[in-house]
This record gives C-alpha cells, sequence and structure tokens, in this order.
C-alpha cells in the first residue's frame, strides 16, 4: 500500500493571484491558528492567580531550543523538559512541520502578509539561509560555556516578551481610555462594569503595570514581521534560530516531498511555496531543511504530482549548510568572545541594582549572566506588580532579556511565588511561599539627603508602614533636630536593619519623593555611592 499525502480527489482547490486553498489547507490553517488561540489564552492565564504553572509554562517547554540550550548550560535535565521530545519527534517524522503548523510567531506572519508591498525578485541570495544555521551553533557553543544570551531571539521568546512588555499593557492603557470615555455615558454604566467583571482581572489587570523598554521590545518583533518585505517568512529562511535547529533534524525526516515524472514544469509550486525551496533547476525538488510542510504546493499542483511520501534516507548536505571550516570559526568566534565577556570582571559591578528574583543567587553559578536562565520572559509576565522587567543595559549583553527587579515600578510581592513555579527550566527555584519569604535578594539603604525625615525634618513613616515582615526591617528613631526656623523640631528618623531585610524593594516603591526614591534596594554585598 502507497503511504503518502496527496490532494484528495474530490477537494476542491483554488489556485488565484498567489492564493492556494482545498482541504489540507484550510485543516492545516485550522491548526494554526488554534495553537495561536492556545498560544495567547495561556499568556492570558499566566498570572499570580492564574492557570497551575505546569500548564502555562508548557509552550516553553515545548521549545527544543530552550531546553537543550538550558541543558547544555547548565548540565541539568529537567522531568519537565520531555516535552520538547515531542517536537523533536515530530520533526523526526514530519520535517519542520513545527514551523508551518503551530509556531505561533509563523502563523503571525502568515496572518500579516506583506506580498503586494513586496519587490519582485527582492529575496536574499540563498546563502543567507546559513545565517540561522551559524546562530544555532552559536547559541550552543555559548550554552556550553554557561552563556544563554542569544535564547533573546527565540521565537516563543520573542512573541512572549513582546506580548508582555509592549501589546497587553498597550491594550490596557487603550482600553481603559475608551472606559473613561464611554463612562460618561449614563446607560453604559452597567455594561462597562460587567466588561470589567469578565476581564479583569483575568485578562487586563486591575492596576494598571508599567514596563521599561516597552517600545523597543515591540519594534524589534515589528522589524520581524516587517522583513516579509524582503521575502515571504523572511525570518524563518533565513534567521530563526529554532527554525536552524529543527532544520538540521529534518534531514532525517521520514516524511518529504516528492516530485513526479509526469511533472510539466507549470511553476505553481515555486511560486506558491513560503519559504522559497523549491528549485526549477533541480526537477522542483525542495530541501527538506526549508520545507516547513506547509502543503501549499500539494494544492496547488495542477496533475497531482507532488506527494509527501515516507523516505528512509538522510538529506545530503547543502551549499548553504555551514561545513566543518565554518562551523570552527563560528565556535572559535564565540569561545572568544565569551572570554572577553568574562575578562572584564570589574564591570560586572557597575550596576549595584541588579536585584534577582528569588532564590537565584543560590542556584545560578553568576547570578550576574544568570547562567541557567533562557530569557522566555515566563516570570515576568506572572509578576503581579510588574517589578520584574526584562534587563537591557543594567548587566551588559551577557545578561540581555533576563528578569530583575525595577523597585520603582514594583515590588516583590511578600505573598508571592509565582515567578519560581512558572519558571520552566528552574532558572529561578520553585520555593514555596515560606521558603522564598527567607529568601535576600537585595538590602535597602537610605539616602538620607532625600529622606524627607532626614533632610526636611518633616514627618514620614511611609517606608516603615510599607515593610511587610513581621519584625520590621525598617524602625524609626525618636530624635530631636533643628528645625529651619533655629527651633528643635521631635521627627521620627528611619532606620534600615539590614541584617533583617530582604530587599522586596516595597519601601522604594512606595516611596513618597518625587523622582529617585529616598531609600532604594541594592544587590548585596555591592558598594552604594554614598
Amino acid at each position: 500500500m502507497d503511504t503518502h499525502l496527496s490532494t484528495p480527489k474530490k477537494g476542491k482547490r483554488i489556485f488565484k493571484k498567489g492564493i492556494v486553498s482545498g482541504p489540507w489547507i484550510v485543516f492545516r490553517k485550522t491548526v494554526q491558528y488554534l495553537a495561536l488561540a492556545i498560544f495567547i489564552a495561556l499568556f492570558a492565564w499566566s498570572r499570580q492567580d492564574g492557570g497551575p504553572a505546569a500548564v502555562i509554562n508548557i509552550p516553553m517547554r515545548m521549545d527544543p531550543l530552550l531546553i537543550l540550550g538550558h541543558l547544555a548550560a547548565s548540565r541539568t535535565l529537567l522531568a519537565g523538559s520531555a516535552l520538547a521530545l515531542i517536537v523533536i519527534l515530530l520533526t523526526v517524522v514530519f520535517g519542520r512541520a513545527w514551523c508551518g503548523w503551530l509556531c505561533p510567531v509563523g502563523t503571525i506572519l502568515d496572518i500579516f502578509p506583506l506580498k503586494r508591498w513586496r519587490k519582485k525578485g527582492s529575496s536574499p541570495a540563498e546563502g543567507w539561509r546559513r545565517v540561522k544555521f551559524d546562530l544555532v551553533i552559536v547559541i550552543f557553543a555559548a550554552a556550553l560555556l554557561g552563556n544563554l544570551t542569544l535564547l533573546f531571539f527565540d521565537p516563543l521568546a520573542l512573541l512572549l516578551r513582546t506580548l508582555t512588555v509592549s501589546v497587553w499593557p498597550a491594550l490596557d492603557r487603550i482600553v481603559t481610555a475608551v472606559e473613561s470615555i464611554l463612562v460618561n455615558v449614563p446607560v453604559l454604566e452597567g455594561p462597562l462594569s460587567t466588561f470589567d467583571g469578565l476581564f479583569r482581572p483575568g485578562i487586563l489587570p486591575l492596576q494598571p503595570v508599567f514596563y521599561r523598554d516597552g517600545l523597543l521590545f515591540a519594534v524589534i518583533f515589528l522589524g520581524v514581521i516587517l522583513l516579509d518585505l524582503l521575502a515571504a517568512r523572511f525570518w524563518c529562511r533565513y534567521l530563526c534560530p529554532l527554525g536552524g535547529a529543527l532544520g538540521w533534524l529534518s534531514k532525517a525526516a521520514i516524511f518529504r516531498r516528492s516530485v513526479g515524472a509526469e511533472c510539466k514544469g507549470c511553476t505553481l509550486c515555486t511560486d506558491i511555496c513560503p519559504t522559497g525551496t523549491i528549485n526549477p533547476a533541480k526537477d522542483y525538488a525542495s530541501d527538506p531543511t526549508e520545507c516547513t510542510m506547509c502543503l501549499d504546493c500539494l494544492e496547488a499542483c495542477p496533475r497531482g504530482q507532488t506527494r509527501f511520501v515516507p523516505v528512509f534516507s538522510t538529506q545530503k548536505w547543502t551549499t548553504y549548510n555551514p561545513d566543518r571550516r565554518e562551523a570552527l570559526l563560528a565556535i572559535g568566534a564565540t569561545v572568544a568572545s565569551i572570554a572577553l565577556l568574562n575578562s572584564n570582571g570589574p564591570a560586572k559591578r557597575q550596576s549595584p541594582f541588579l536585584i534577582r528574583p528569588p532564590g537565584v543567587r543560590e542556584t545560578n553559578p553568576d547570578v550576574v549572566d544568570f547562567t541557567k536562565c533562557t530569557r522566555c520572559n515566563e516570570c515576568i509576565r506572572v509578576c503581579p506588580t510588574g517589578g520584574l522587567q526584562p534587563a537591557v543595559f543594567e548587566a551588559g549583553l551577557a545578561a540581555l532579556g533576563s528578569p530583575i527587579l525595577a523597585p520603582r515600578l514594583g515590588y516583590c510581592d511578600y505573598s508571592c511565588n509565582a515567578c519560581g513555579q512558572v519558571c520552566p527550566v528552574q532558572a529561578i527555584p520553585p520555593l514555596d511561599l515560606e521558603k522564598k519569604r527567607l529568601q535576600v535578594i537585595g538590602l535597602a539603604y537610605i539616602n538620607e539627603n532625600r529622606c524627607i525625615p532626614w533632610s526636611d525634618h518633616q514627618p514620614c513613616q511611609v517606608c516603615e508602614e510599607m515593610c511587610p515582615l513581621p519584625q520590621k526591617a525598617i524602625q524609626l528613631e525618636d530624635a530631636d533636630v533643628w528645625g529651619p526656623d533655629g527651633q528643635t523640631v521631635s521627627v521620627k528618623l528611619p532606620h534600615v536593619l539590614r541584617e533583617i531585610c530582604i530587599g522586596c524593594g516595597i519601601c522604594e516603591y512606595k516611596c513618597p519623593v518625587s523622582g529617585e526614591a529616598a531609600i532604594r534596594v541594592y544587590m548585596p554585598k555591592v558598594d552604594v555611592p554614598f
């Protein structure tokens, strides 16, 4: 019996102006949109009181690039990482089906096609395809040296970061602005209240959450989409490191595209292929490392000469696959770059505000570079106060995209341990709430030149009132000081008991001083500037 995928004889095919349709395409698009909807639903469910962490982080645990990168960097194989094996097995059987059927970034690129603005013949040379393969080599070489910086460009992490830092906050601001206008219409007060009850805090936050550099991350993802002006699925063809890793596995894929002997060379398949991998010069054959199994060519073929059949052999190396020399050069450049980053030891002390989530200092060999962190940003999404932010310049390039606490924007909630529970690779350890409350992530220092009681001799005890510890880490001392009129004034001066302080940052967040807070949290064992 011949086992293959082919166009159903009774299936209806439409091929007009570069658009192809048919039963297989309808099925594939249904799966695509369903996978994207599930990804966004899990994202919306990612919050402190949301869904179970083991469910929320499923997409990240299915990402082979993140999981294998973490394995190389930490030398630790986690039980939950076995989900990535599903994608690997899927790839060994069906090639890069993940890219054509399940990847949310690929689906978004399909939803926003830019074909009408694309110039004919604008695609880069075939040699550019090697960029994604070189990037895979660099990522794993760096991971073996304990550096996961370039996982910043993993497509799932890229999308999750953009949704968290840019899209969702912007959506919340838009909805809030519209509500503030409509609430003035008496008849709409009830529906608006019902709307808020349905969507807050289930989908949108009760209070606005602010993120730094949201525009930067939005521009990066917008750039991924706009690259389609140069070629369809430009990101997937030339840059995506996950696509490159799955492409290599696809060389051994069982199901591959085959062209029958009766092919008349009508070029419909070459015109419709989103990754441009069908080569007329090679009898319309395609490279399985580039084929995303979208099945457009299957439906477009008017003679039914395109099939996907079992092949039990390994695909030959192509001209744009890195050869041994290129791989060695990439590895050598990576080793040299990591050595240069690590040789600048004093630079790792330049930022005293590099405050990591609870437990990170105890479980990561290098807390500055955050050795085990895959930059997926799940922890940033679930942080209820918005205190966790993606690092940009705080610890140099080595820590790009890793989570840091920015207390002026949000604090580490004393009653929350969500970040450790949701982390798919346990770079933030899954501490229970009691152990999490004992973790020292920073130390608070008071700038007496800015503190209201110290400098202005006016009453203020917000920091002491806000401290959540059972035994307050901030104590008030009664003192008589000279006032501006030369008279003595009794004030309560705050002092930090640093042997008790855990650095949660709520004192800095609540400090009423405008601009820089009068009390700030510093990373432990770092000299402060005053």
